[in-house]
């Protein structure tokens, strides 16, 4: 039987026609034909009816040619993008900041002068920072299983984002290959400097320490009574056993188990389970936790809450599951990242956007290909209009539609808040 990552990567070699290659012909033929232009104008312009520094002012990143990378590319107005896209067929768009001067005039400008003032505040949640846990896949493949741990991640931050921060312009969206980014489009966010992303990760982050450290997650009693922390154990708990037990037998093996056993901060427990492990290994990962546990509570309650065992599940279940972010990705304001619609060049899938009710049921295989796509708008030429006459794209460009609308309109007569405070047209 194949597995889905088999699949995924099989789907790039089926038909002679010269669609299955990522190339600027095919590329050319997406941007012209099913790319969403006037939609992601909109979204990047805020609904101005003008265009305004938000878009002007927005640094644009292009690779074409096999990896030739064009930074601070800018453009006056949505037909300008897409005039330039349409002649370089881009293999990738990355979107960077809103900067004091248009990105294209950069390196005319003194030192100094040119800086970024604003951007989405953006997270990116890559699956290879799973790979220490996970037991289906490693690297750049996924599959069903492993892809739980994106929608727990997107379910704990998502409402985090909203409850706590107060934010209500997000957007989800699938990386193309292993990921998610989350876009978050409300004004004060988009306004936020380093510091306060940085402030802001740290809020968020949980999982500190390196892939030879044991425990990473060390909270105290009080700081498990957060109302975050509280939130996302609710969460946790609800996938927990599914995903790490059932799915990835995280403790099926005793190299798996080994590993589970060095964030026990006990001695005497460690080498006990190992040896009672050993005499019966082909336990079920959900009977080792069970006794684990079990276990650690009885030796807790002998010794108080000191030395940790007392909040070990709780710690323990975090650090499986939690959201496991790329902290540099948020923190800085000059950092890019891949546009939603890309085509990743590795997969051929476009980079869809996730709608919140879609976290559990999203599946990235069935994201639409580039060759999937061109070969249906052949078949179907003429009797739709672009991409929303296309059914693999129908979906999520209506996801898509709802979210702009959802940023409201900007009223025009006094531009945006950044434009008029940061321009330095000249």
């Amino acid at each position: 039987m194949t597995s889905d990552h088999e699949q995924d990567t099989n789907m790039m070699a089926v038909d002679d026609d010269g669609l299955d290659e990522i190339s600027p012909l095919t590329l050319g033929q997406y941007y012209q034909r099913l790319f969403p232009q006037e939609l992601y104008y909109k979204w990047l312009n805020y609904n101005s009816k003008v265009p305004t520094t938000e878009f002007t002012h927005r640094e644009f990143s292009f690779t074409i040619n096999d990896g030739v990378y064009i930074r601070y590319q800018s453009f006056k107005d949505g037909e300008d993008f897409q005039r330039e896209l349409l002649r370089l067929s881009p293999s990738k768009i990355d979107i960077g900041a809103i900067f004091t001067a248009q990105p294209k005039h950069a390196k005319s400008l003194q030192p100094g002068v040119f800086k970024p003032v604003a951007k989405e505040l953006v997270f990116d949640i890559d699956m290879t920072d799973y790979d220490e846990i996970r037991t289906c896949c490693q690297g750049g493949d996924i599959c069903t299983k492993c892809w739980k741990f994106m929608a727990v991640a997107m379910h704990v931050l998502d409402r985090a984002l909203r409850e706590d921060f107060g934010f209500e312009k997000i957007m989800w969206v699938y990386s193309g290959r292993r990921g998610v980014h989350c876009w978050v489009c409300d004004d004060r966010a988009r306004r936020l400097d380093d510091t306060g992303r940085k402030a802001v990760v740290g809020y968020l982050a949980l999982i500190r320490g390196g892939a030879e450290q044991g425990k990473k997650v060390n909270l105290t009693q009080r700081g498990g009574q957060h109302p975050h922390i509280l939130r996302s154990m609710e969460i946790v708990e609800e996938y927990f056993e599914d995903i790490l037990l059932i799915d990835q037998e995280i403790m099926l093996t005793k190299e798996r188990w080994t590993k589970v056993l060095a964030a026990l901060p006990d001695e005497d427990l460690r080498k006990s389970l190992d040896a009672q492990w050993s005499k019966r290994p082909d336990r079920s990962s959900v009977d080792k936790w069970s006794e684990m546990i079990d276990a650690v509570d009885r030796k807790a309650a002998k010794r108080g809450s000191k030395f940790g065992l007392s909040t070990f599940e709780r710690d323990m279940m975090l650090q499986f599951v939690y959201p496991r972010l790329d902290e540099n990705v948020t923190t800085h304001l000059n950092h890019l990242l891949k546009s939603p619609f890309c085509i990743h060049p590795k997969t051929g899938r476009v980079c869809t956007p996730i709608a919140a009710d879609q976290f559990d049921s999203y599946d990235p295989m069935e994201a639409p290909t580039l060759a999937q796509l061109l070969r249906e708008i052949n078949a179907t030429s003429g009797q739709g209009n672009g991409a929303t006459g296309v059914s693999a794209m129908t979906e999520y460009i209506k996801i898509f539609e709802e979210f702009v609308a959802s940023l409201g309109p900007v009223n025009d007569s006094q531009g945006s808040s950044i434009q008029k405070q940061n321009s330095l047209d000249f």
